[in-house]
């Protein structure tokens, strides 16, 4: 599982927990992740988010 950042904000989605605010659930992969998903902290869409290296 990977974990995901949103390069304006900072958030950051891990695939090992989703997104349960906004109805992603544990487990998901980014890939799963619909095309409508906006971050939580700042409205951004999926193209403004990258992987994080570790």
């Amino acid at each position: 599982m990977n974990t995901w950042m949103c390069v304006v904000c900072g958030f950051i989605y891990d695939e090992a927990t989703g997104d349960p605010d906004s109805g992603i659930a544990p487990g998901t992969r980014w890939a799963d992740v619909p095309e409508g998903w906006r971050c939580p902290e700042c409205g951004v869409g999926k193209a403004d988010v990258v992987m994080c290296a570790l």
